[in-house]
């Protein structure tokens, strides 16, 4: 069986919708199941190439921080196996990269925290001594740590669109104050815990996102992925210096090489070449084994 799922292919459930890496599926009116494929997107483009193993290390990922994190909040997670929802000659196609979840009602809004200044936060800083309408001391430098992790939302876009950095009080104008009070108090207690267990494994989590959705009793409840190396920034502890950007176990390394090719960030993306795609996947993998311990199952 190859190793690589670029689009999975199931007929025994409807197909809701394919994200950029996550194909979703309806399992009942109540239930969803949403295999986490091996395709790639970097500024918000889908890459042609997929990167072998990537949905299962995602998915292992995922699952070990909702386990993990779950007394902060509860999460999306049914526990019901995914190869019992699908046709049997479709379980292969699902193996390790599937989970059966809650179905729930999004929120709007991705709930970003930024523990150091890296990426965009970084150039918005130098442009404004602030990162997204949050005000930081002067003086600060690339890569380093803020004084207090911070809460930046930003509203979901469109399919293929940019996701648009918003401030907290405009979250709050989009999804209640109370509701946008209560996301930003979880987010910051999950990066602090997160952060505080990574740093024990030599890797330090710059930044990542949270989603949320509501139950049916209007509960917030965190949902889709959570702290994996495409919705986070991870940093080896050993390669880190304030004032240099740090080598990553994310996305960021096509992220890098795209920068140096002639493209105008929308589709198509240029090929990936194979060498970009091992070593990409090497990277996923080893923030893996890295952060949990464990091997790819």
């Amino acid at each position: 069986m190859s190793s690589t799922l670029y689009e999975s292919t199931l007929h025994s459930l409807p197909l809701l919708g394919r994200g950029k890496v996550r194909d979703n599926y309806a399992v009942g009116d109540d239930k969803l199941l949403i295999v986490t494929t091996d395709r790639l997107s970097a500024f918000d483009v889908i890459m042609g190439e997929p990167i072998p193993d990537k949905g299962r290390v995602l998915n292992q990922m995922a699952n070990f921080w909702f386990e993990k994190l779950g007394h902060i909040v509860p999460n999306h997670l049914t526990g019901v196996a995914p190869e019992t929802v699908v046709a049997p000659d479709e379980a292969a196609q699902i193996a390790g990269r599937a989970v059966v979840v809650k179905r729930l009602k999004p929120i709007l809004i991705e709930a970003v925290v930024r523990g150091y200044l890296a990426g965009s936060g970084w150039k918005d800083y130098q442009a404004s001594g602030a990162v997204c309408g949050v005000k930081l001391p002067a003086g600060l430098r690339n890569a380093e740590k803020l004084p207090e992790p911070i809460f930046t939302p930003a509203a979901k876009a469109e399919f293929g669109e940019h996701d648009e950095n918003i401030s907290f009080d405009e979250a709050a104008e989009r999804v209640g104050k109370e509701v946008a009070e209560r996301i930003r108090a979880l987010s910051i207690q999950l990066y602090r815990e997160a952060s505080d267990y990574a740093a024990t494994r030599g890797i330090i989590i710059a930044d990542t996102k949270f989603e949320f959705g509501l139950d049916d009793d209007g509960e917030l409840v965190l949902m889709d992925e959570v702290l994996t190396a495409d919705s986070s920034r991870f940093w080896p502890a050993d390669g880190y210096r304030v004032g240099e950007n740090p080598p990553s176990f994310d996305k960021q390394f096509v992220r890098d090489w795209l920068e140096t090719q002639t493209w105008n960030k929308t589709a198509p993306a240029p090929r990936l070449p194979d060498d970009v795609v091992a070593r990409t996947a090497e990277k996923y993998r080893e923030a893996l084994t890295r952060l949990t311990g464990r091997e790819l199952v």
